[in-house]
């Protein structure tokens, strides 16, 4: 069977990723920083410093390229380098490396993110072929991002990168923080409660990641977000009240978070309204399509 190379292995995807392939039949190698024991093909790897374990490119036919810092931490100046280099000098490293090896790829599968389109908070939802408007660093994040994935042109088949929403999930992810809230009854909109809040299922997000491993004619930039987009207040009560939480409509006021978040209070105060029609076009239907019907199976 066809072997897989997965940066970001260890993440929340990552892991659900590896036993989807490992289910299906294929062979996973997956990149970690250090020998973990939970995959049976890890191979260390350090982008910084140049190295990669011998073996860990061998009969490689695809490389799905996930790894990347969170940006749920403070964006310092130094972080913020950490958030581009860990996507974009990563993948660049991955590049040099299959050179050399004189390899050909089949497919190489990249995450970006939906903040590619800015502060995007327009009723007419954004579609691929859109520019960004009222661009913000993670904006530029995706940018270069996109641009690292790109110079795989030469020696992949193709190129499919994924423009992905916060992710809902039973563990990590954004909900985590959220819940805490809910939890004590302080599930409230922040800033104007109108920006739209795209999001996208962990197992819809697997699935379209094997759906483009496994569909040949398809290529280029995708949305990975569900059909419904809630506003940021919709989804706060949507989530009181599938945790059988009280909603308190009142809004957090917006410079309240930049004082305590700095500019990482973007990715909550600025919006994006996108379409998923070009991933279903290809034939890729969801599971969740409904925010109410992602977070029940979810919130325990």
């Amino acid at each position: 069977m066809k072997k897989i190379l997965i940066t970001g292995a260890s993440g929340m995807v990552g892991k659900k990723l590896y036993s989807a392939l490992k289910e299906r039949g294929y062979t996973a190698h997956c990149l970690v920083r250090k020998k973990q024991n939970i995959f049976d093909h890890e191979f260390v790897w350090n982008y910084e410093n140049d190295y990669l374990e011998e073996g860990a490119l061998e009969g490689i036919h695809s490389i799905i390229h996930l790894a990347g810092a969170t940006i749920a931490k403070r964006w310092t100046k130094a972080y913020k380098k950490e958030i581009i280099s860990s996507r974009v000098d990563s993948a660049l490293f991955i590049e040099k490396k299959i050179k050399e090896k004189n390899i050909k790829l089949q497919s190489f599968i990249s995450a970006s993110g939906i903040n590619y389109y800015g502060d995007w908070n327009d009723e007419k939802a954004a579609t691929e072929n859109d520019e960004p408007q009222k661009k913000d660093f993670l904006t530029e994040v995706c940018r270069l991002w996109e641009e690292s994935a790109n110079r795989f042109e030469a020696i992949s088949e193709r190129i499919v990168k994924l423009r992905i929403s916060p992710v809902i999930s039973a563990h990590g992810g954004f909900l985590e923080p959220l819940k805490k809230l809910t939890n004590l009854h302080l599930a409230s909109p922040v800033g104007s409660g109108k920006q739209y809040f795209p999001w996208i299922h962990v197992d819809d997000l697997v699935g379209m990641l094997v759906f483009a491993l496994e569909n040949e004619d398809m290529s280029g930039t995708f949305n990975a977000c569900a059909d419904e987009v809630p506003t940021n207040a919709q989804l706060m009560k949507t989530l009181a009240k599938s945790m059988d939480k009280n909603y308190i409509p009142m809004a957090v006021p917006g410079v309240i978070l930049k004082l305590t978040m700095g500019e990482m209070s973007e990715m909550i105060l600025n919006g994006v309204n996108a379409s998923n029609q070009k991933i279903k076009s290809k034939g890729f239907i969801f599971k969740y399509n409904e925010l109410d019907h992602a977070l029940k199976n979810v919130v325990k």
